[in-house]
């Protein structure tokens, strides 16, 4: 790995709230900022709060922010020295962060050839296990083809996951029951594997049955030093999709948690890994825990660990790519209180979940004691379908879960986004589950009881008679407007202070 390098300016190459993110971490470092956006986005809060802002044209990802070119191109005319890439798009992309070290630009984040063993599921598996670090029974290569996946699954037992060995986020994974489905489950599983990741490419693991999908958040630099901030619950999904994260785990064994913090960090010492990264497991009931990946990159869900840690993850992932030691030792960090994130994305989950597209009509942020908000939300703004839905998350803090689900509970009841679709009516529901205030479910939880909870109880009218409510006080505040307005000849006379005059003039400029 080569030596770190100036960091003083930095080009974010990512949109939404993860730009506003990194650039709020920049400001409290003293660091200059470069925003990049597409032609959708130029309207966009992370265009407006970064120093410099530069166009990459283009309404796609494939189009923007997925142009290795056009994200060089930008740091050279901007003069960025440095490029955080968020998650999503580029993050965990090794030919692009060999190409920003190549071009003299420092990556904020591991080096391409980490993310090659580490984004290589096989070959991170053997890693892993080279390493000492527990990995699931099965296949350390790929398989040859299906009737190889079926000989292996023999051999291990049933129930088996088929799993792509490129990519993520759910797609090219079949769990199979019996051996005689291996085989149409392989062809479906290559299929799905090649059309998102163009390799077709499927391997063989034991199925874990009802796991915990546990997290371990770990930060390494350039020094040799490396510590963990404890783990994340991130086991309430559907389809291997993560919907609620909450840190610490209400459940995990203590001697588990030791076990694990120290195994992610020995595996990624192992392959040369330096800044912030997480090692992700699945734990049985028994506690007994497996690799499951590590994703190399800061995590969507790092802001957990940042609320009951009380510490800047992002800052710091900027002074360790300056070169900077650490800033805290492993005894020092101690995790205070407990933390829930909740993932809102523009989805309908009565329509199996598709996107929903629209103009943000109304909208009433959450607040209160322990809640954050993570989000580049207005009214009037257009959610589009050219990126992924997830548009905001929620966090909250407490001094325990109780207190943490309670607030979660009462800010998702506070948030109203009107004129577009969202989840944040079913995740009231989920987070008023039985199970999920006591803390039993598993990673099947979700997908075993969705139907119960998808368009149903009594959050979805609650919700409904909220949105109401908003429209019919947007209306009135309108109307007032203009009954001032008749009276005063119009917004700008009186000499108004500027903000006053502003709102209204937003709000009749609304009204055509």
């Amino acid at each position: 790995m080569s030596a770190p390098r100036r960091v003083s300016r930095v080009l974010i190459a990512n949109r939404g709230e993860i730009a506003v993110r990194i650039l709020r971490a920049c400001r409290a470092e003293g660091v200059q900022t470069v925003a990049v956006y597409s032609d959708p986005d130029r309207r966009e809060p992370h265009v407006r709060m970064a120093d410099q802002a530069v166009a990459l044209g283009g309404r796609t990802a494939a189009e923007s922010y997925l142009s290795i070119p056009k994200i060089l191109d930008a740091c050279r005319a901007s003069g960025a020295d440095a490029v955080h890439p968020g998650y999503g798009f580029l993050s965990q992309n090794a030919e692009f962060a060999d190409a920003c070290e190549r071009a003299g630009i420092t990556f904020i984040g591991p080096s391409g050839a980490a993310m090659r063993v580490m984004g290589g599921k096989i070959v991170a598996r053997r890693a892993m296990a080279t390493a000492g670090v527990p990995v699931v029974p099965g296949t350390l290569d790929p398989c040859r083809d299906a009737g190889h996946a079926r000989e292996v699954a023999d051999g291990i037992g049933y129930p088996v996951m088929l799993k792509a060995v490129a990519g993520g986020g759910g797609k090219g994974i079949r769990k199979v029951e019996r051996s005689g489905d291996v085989e149409s489950a392989y062809e479906r599983a290559a299929a799905e594997a090649v059309s998102s990741f163009g390799n077709g490419e499927i391997y063989v693991e034991k199925c874990v049955l009802e796991p915990r999908h546990i997290e371990i958040q770990v930060l390494l630099d350039h020094h040799g030093n490396g510590v963990h901030l404890g783990e994340r619950e991130c086991s309430l999904q559907r389809r291997h999709q993560k919907i609620v994260e909450e840190a610490p785990s209400s459940w995990l064994p203590e001697e588990t948690r030791r076990e694990m913090a120290a195994a992610a960090l020995r595996g990624a010492a192992a392959v040369g890994y330096v800044n912030a990264g997480t090692v992700e497991f699945l734990v049985d009931q028994e506690g007994r825990f497996y690799f499951l990946e590590m994703n190399t990159r800061l995590q969507v869900e790092h802001t957990v660990t940042e609320m009951v840690y009380g510490v800047d993850i992002v800052r710091e992932q900027l002074r360790v790519a300056a070169g900077a030691p650490i800033s805290w030792r492993q005894e020092s960090l101690r995790p205070v209180g407990h933390a829930i994130e909740v993932r809102i994305c523009a989805e309908d989950p009565e329509q199996g979940f598709f996107p929903s597209a629209g103009v943000i009509e109304h909208l009433e942020l959450p607040g209160g004691p322990g809640v954050r908000l993570d989000a580049a939300l207005w009214e009037g703004q257009e959610v589009t379908l050219f990126y992924d839905s997830m548009i905001g998350k929620l966090v909250v803090w407490g001094s325990d879960r109780a207190e943490a689900l309670a607030r979660a509970r009462e800010a998702l009841r506070e948030f109203v986004v009107a004129g577009i679709r969202t989840t944040i009516p079913f995740t009231l529901r989920l987070l008023r589950r039985p199970e999920v205030e006591a803390g039993r479910y598993d990673t099947s939880y979700l997908d075993r009881h969705l139907a119960e909870i998808v368009g149903h109880g009594p959050g979805r009218h609650r919700f409904a008679a909220a949105v109401a409510a908003a429209l019919v006080h947007r209306e009135r505040a309108r109307n007032a407007v203009l009954r001032a307005d008749r009276v005063s000849d119009g917004p700008s006379a009186g000499g108004l202070p500027p903000w006053v005059a502003a709102g209204r003039a937003r709000l009749l400029g609304d009204r055509s």
